[in-house]
């Protein structure tokens, strides 16, 4: 442990330069403070991404493996196994992925770019790595096709022709089939790309190619010939293969299915309209939409599946995107929320040449993740246990609670449990592969959200998983009296008027109090019982200060000068809804001012979990609607909850239900005003609050105002300039308040005693502190009122105040004071009540703190800079210029297991920690530049090191900062690839006579291999070996999987050596089948050990 010194800082600090800490000393310049955390106590790294994949593309299932791989737009793969079993990586091109294909039971996957690229993926590790790739040059992939057991991957182009690669060593094979050798020699038009490929099931050396025009060829892969080819006027969109080889159904541009003998030449044997209107005159039926994708499944016992997306006629506008199942007679038209964007069938058996028995559909919506039951009448969909619904309604605003109260997460389980819905499917979740990870480090985390449509959400996120545990719905609250009719267009300024803005908790209280985007703060209460509230408690609170002679030369800024000249509370308790407004017609000029929501005024009934104990509402005063809220904060201790915005702040006691404070920003300073506010002339008509007022100053501007938070205008702190140049009146029209931390401390300079204490933190960059007089608990709390009086400025720093904190005088971090949470629906009298409620002591005695006379430190963090104040005696005695360019998002002070520190996020990307109280940085990492306002809206530190943020509208990424779980992380991620016995295949029996022949792997070998089929044109394809090759291995999984994990590398290097080396003996042959039999038999040895474990 360092003793920390400011003598030295002093002396060190002519060597250095100017960002390190400059310091200020006070009148003792002998602070030695202890301090544990040392730079390589930390370390960034990801965790672990939840949540949907933002805009889907592409899809593939492991029959065996049972692993759900999905593709994005932006070049992201996503792997689900089990519930909690989930991976992510991404490609570095960034490129869309249009197809990925399992290497069935392998532990390996194939994905296709949009940019003609294809990579082999290695599962077999925690962290899947990419092992080989190839880049085409002069052609455009279309589709690929890998045959289960099969080594060849086949490779369709935009120019019409098929190239095979050998998955083990990822080299072209000179065997190409061209599109003028597929198509009837007589044709003189172009067939189009290549749209589907894929081998008879019962023959491995025929092979269908479909061509985009409707042209589908059966190629004979031996004699290098098309058998067959069938033609139909209708562009082809997907193929597919009945088990038994004799029949193939193609799906088409004009919503039609046509099905064809593989013998039969000329027509289709059946042509099918699923959606069409058959007219009674036996014409062709009316054509419908293309049908994008169609599956032929069969079962042992009964009828055939034929499972199609798209085909909906033409006259059904309006019409949900469809999911049609036809089985036998019946067909079954299932609705989906979204535009699918990929289905596959799930089938008992990987072989594809047996009865398929498929038993459940995963369909890929564009923004959701859908699962339905086969086997089961109606087709119900399956419970989905993955956390894909963040999105559900846009996310608004987040916080994260990492080591909260272990009771918290089975009491929000309890309540949140009977918020399911009914009607699922009864069996087990299919998407069943991989294992947990096996880490240790668990301590209870809990990620709330806050979104669009007045949701909040609550989230269990221990041990890097993510699960919903109780979701709220604030807008049940309010009269929900818009027509329906105005809900059509998305981007109307109101059209989320209870979207959450700001949300406060207290974990040890289970308190919350969320600001909506509508000016109202909702104070919620947390109870295990039911309730019917009569009447929902209302507060009315003006906010609007004018300083009567006094207005801003701007004219009509949206700012701090308009703020109630009462300092008396403007406010009394009403159970009514808001007055009635003045007409605001006048004011819809600039897109709509949003009105002040109305408060039920019916009975309402609340389930167990949160229960509105209070609604505050800011009203319209003299026609101008109120300022946005800015901050929000509660204490459970002081039975306190206050607000801020650029007008200023309102406490509200919601014990009593009454407003105890409602000051102007100008009126907190008193006498001591820092600014010259100017007088100006009076009053004139103004503008809609903020018509004039600049977006760069960080007030809510009213074009601002009105807009949904989901247009990404929730805060403007993004954009916020603060030079210089702007002159001091142009600020102090606009003075927001930013922050607040209640806090035990000294109120004034000099005081012995510690009081209650509410630090206001204000966009200028001033820490005001007011002094709070609290009644006794019990009766006396009921019926006194809380006494607020401003003790003055504490501290001022360059730019807007984000966090402030108290230490000890050993550096430790004091929470604030907090009470432990009760029942608040028994029906005891009050005084039993009263004693379940605990004032938490306060760590510091008042006699010590007199004895030392500096007894705590004050930690303020601005966007630029940060300082540590010696209290009572208010001297800085550490500051530090975090940033001179940039400005800081997000600053929290968090709880490491070594100790406390500043965690800071900065504009320009950069992710920074700071000791305390000596602020020293101890990291400073360029993490990602800041792409966009949702991950400056969404990002958030908090203790042990934890860190999230919104990485796109439908995903939370997890971030560590903590050197600890960095090193625990390969622990705790899951394993995708599990030793899993590929199950037997099916007898042949009398179609291998018929057919003659069937799988020899031989055969395509001898077909493709370099000696048959000679090298590839070396300028088609450009082969890049992989980053996870042999290194990527070594540090794979121990045990079981790792060792097979390498002996199947060994055995790829050894398949390629073979490639380059043109003599085979039968003796390597025979080596590598003796080798890969070591492995099987050591895998089936072990695989009971690690399989049954659960």
């Amino acid at each position: 442990m360092k003793k920390f010194n400011i003598r030295k800082v002093l002396d060190g600090l002519k060597e250095v330069s100017s960002s390190t800490p400059s310091v200020q000393v006070g009148p003792q310049e002998n602070h030695l403070i202890q301090e544990t955390l040392q730079s390589e106590h930390f370390q960034l790294c990801k965790t672990v991404r939840h949540g949907f994949p933002y805009q889907p593309s592409s899809m593939a299932f492991d029959p065996v493996q049972k692993i759900l791989a999905i593709g994005t737009q932006s070049g992201a793969l996503r792997l689900f196994g089990r519930p909690g079993v989930e991976c992510y990586c991404q490609h570095e091109s960034g490129a869309a992925v249009i197809q990925l294909q399992f290497l069935i039971n392998e532990g390996a996957l194939v994905s296709a770019l949009a940019d003609d690229s294809v990579h082999l993926w290695n599962l077999r590790q925690k962290r899947p790595a990419i092992l080989h790739s190839l880049k085409f040059n002069r052609e455009r992939i279309t589709f690929c096709h890998l045959p289960f057991q099969s080594k060849w991957l086949y490779i369709g182009t935009e120019r019409g022709n098929v190239h095979i690669v050998n998955v083990e060593s990822f080299m072209l094979s000179g065997y190409v089939i061209m599109w003028n050798k597929a198509i009837e020699l007589s044709s003189k038009a172009h067939p189009g790309p290549v749209v589907h490929i894929s081998d008879n099931p019962m023959d491995e050396g025929k092979l269908i190619i479909g061509f985009e025009s409707g042209i589908v060829v059966l190629w004979d892969l031996k004699s290098k010939k098309a058998d067959y080819r069938y033609t139909y006027d209708e562009a082809i969109h997907s193929v597919a293969w009945h088990h038994e080889g004799k029949q193939f159904i193609c799906s088409h541009s004009d919503g039609t299915l046509t099905i064809w003998n593989v013998r039969g030449q000329g027509k289709p044997i059946q042509t099918i309209t699923p959606h069409g209107k058959q007219p009674k005159d036996g014409k062709k039926p009316e054509p419908c939409k293309p049908i994008l994708k169609v599956e032929y499944k069969t079962t042992r016992n009964g009828e055939p599946f034929i499972i199609l997306s798209g085909g909906l006629s033409y006259d059904t506008v309006g019409r949900r995107p469809c999911l049609t199942v036809m089985h036998g007679k019946s067909t079954a038209v299932l609705e989906m929320d979204y535009p699918i964007v990929d289905f596959l069938t799930l089938c008992e058996t990987p072989y594809p040449n047996d009865f398929q028995e498929p038993y459940a559909v995963v369909v890929l919506l564009e923004k959701d993740l859908v699962v339905i039951d086969l086997a089961q009448n109606g087709y119900p969909i399956f419970e989905n246990p993955y956390p894909l619904t963040i999105h559900e309604s846009p996310v608004t605003c987040c916080e994260y609670f990492a080591d909260c109260p272990v009771d918290l997460i089975p009491a929000l389980y309890s309540v949140g449990s009977r918020q399911k819905r009914q009607g699922y499917s009864k069996k087990e979740w299919p998407i069943s592969g991989g294992n947990w990870g096996q880490g240790t480090q668990s301590y209870p985390e809990i990620i709330i959200t806050g979104h669009a449509d007045g949701t909040v959400k609550f989230w269990d996120a221990s041990a890097i998983m993510l699960q919903v545990l109780y979701k709220l719905k604030t807008a049940k609250v309010f009269d929900r009296n818009r027509s329906r009719e105005d809900k059509g267009s998305a981007d109307v300024s109101d059209e989320d008027p209870f979207a959450i803005q700001i949300m406060a908790w207290c974990p040890e209280s289970r308190m919350l109090c969320v600001a909506g985007v509508s000016a109202n703060v909702i104070i919620y209460r947390f109870s295990k019982l039911e309730v019917t509230t009569e009447v929902v408690q209302l507060l009315e609170v003006r906010m609007q200060y004018e300083l009567n002679d006094i207005e801003s030369p701007d004219g009509g800024g949206g700012g701090g000068e308009q703020t109630s000249a009462l300092p008396t509370p403007g406010a009394s308790p009403q159970t009514s809804g808001p007055p009635s407004h003045p007409s605001t017609s006048s004011n819809n000029s600039d897109g709509g001012n949003m009105p002040c929501l109305k408060v039920r005024s019916t009975p309402l009934k609340q389930s167990p979990g949160y229960q509105v104990d209070l609604v505050v509402q800011l009203v319209w005063v003299s026609g101008e609607p109120p300022q946005q809220i800015t901050s929000l904060a509660l204490n459970s201790s002081y039975g306190l909850v206050v607000f801020g915005n650029s007008n200023g702040l309102a406490v509200v006691d919601y014990v009593q239900k009454t407003v105890v404070l409602n000051l102007g920003t100008v009126e907190l300073y008193g006498s001591n005003d820092p600014y010259q506010r100017q007088p100006r002339s009076p009053r004139k008509t103004r503008q809609p609050s903020g018509g004039l007022c600049d977006i760069n100053e960080g007030s809510a501007t009213s074009e601002d105002r009105c807009k949904s938070p989901t247009s990404d205008h929730r805060d403007n702190s993004f954009s916020r300039s603060r030079s210089s140049s702007v002159t001091s009146i142009d600020k102090e029209a606009r003075e927001a308040i930013g922050s607040f931390h209640f806090c035990e401390t000294f109120a004034r300079k000099g005081d012995s005693t510690l009081t209650p204490c509410l630090a206001v933190g204000t966009s200028l960059g001033t820490v005001l502190i007011l002094a709070l007089t609290l009644p006794p608990a019990g009766e006396q709390r009921q019926m006194q009122p809380v006494i607020i009086s401003p003790t003055g400025m504490l501290v001022r720093l360059k730019g807007s105040i984000l966090r402030m904190a108290i230490l000890d005088s050993t550096g430790s971090q004091l929470s604030p004071a907090y009470e432990s949470w009760y029942e608040p629906n028994v029906t005891a009298d009050g005084e039993e009540r009263e004693k379940v409620r605990k004032r938490r002591p306060v760590s510091v005695s008042p006699s010590t703190s007199q004895d030392l006379n500096e007894s705590q430190y004050a930690v303020v963090c601005s966007e630029k800079q940060a300082k540590v104040i010696s209290l009572p005696s208010q001297t800085c005695i550490y500051k530090h210029s975090i940033t001179e360019t940039s400005f800081i998002l997000r600053a929290d002070v968090v709880q490491m297991s070594q100790g406390v520190c500043v965690a800071c996020f900065c504009a320009n990307g950069h992710i920074m920690t700071l000791s305390l109280p000596g602020l020293r940085p101890l990291m400073d990492v360029n993490y990602l530049p800041l792409t966009d306002m949702r991950i400056a809206r969404t990002f958030c530190f908090t203790n042990l090191g934890q860190a999230m943020y919104l990485c796109s509208p439908t995903e939370i990424q997890r971030i560590t900062y903590s050197q600890d779980t960095c090193e625990n992380l390969q622990e705790m991620l899951g394993e995708l690839f599990t030793p899993v016995e590929t199950p037997e295949a099916p007898n042949r029996g009398f179609f291998k006579g018929l057919f003659g022949g069937g799988a020899q792997s031989l055969d395509r070998e001898e077909l493709f291999g370099e000696l048959a089929a000679g090298k590839a044109s070396r300028s088609l394809a450009q082969h890049i070996p992989g980053p996870g090759g042999i290194e990527g291995m070594k540090g794979a999984a121990s045990g079981v999987v790792g060792d097979l994990a390498r002996a199947r590398i060994a055995l790829d290097e050894r398949g390629q050596k073979l490639g380059e080396l043109e003599e085979r003996t039968a003796a390597m042959m025979a080596s590598a089948e003796s080798f890969s039999k070591h492995a099987h038999d050591m895998m089936l040895k072990c695989k009971d050990k690690k399989w049954y474990q659960f």
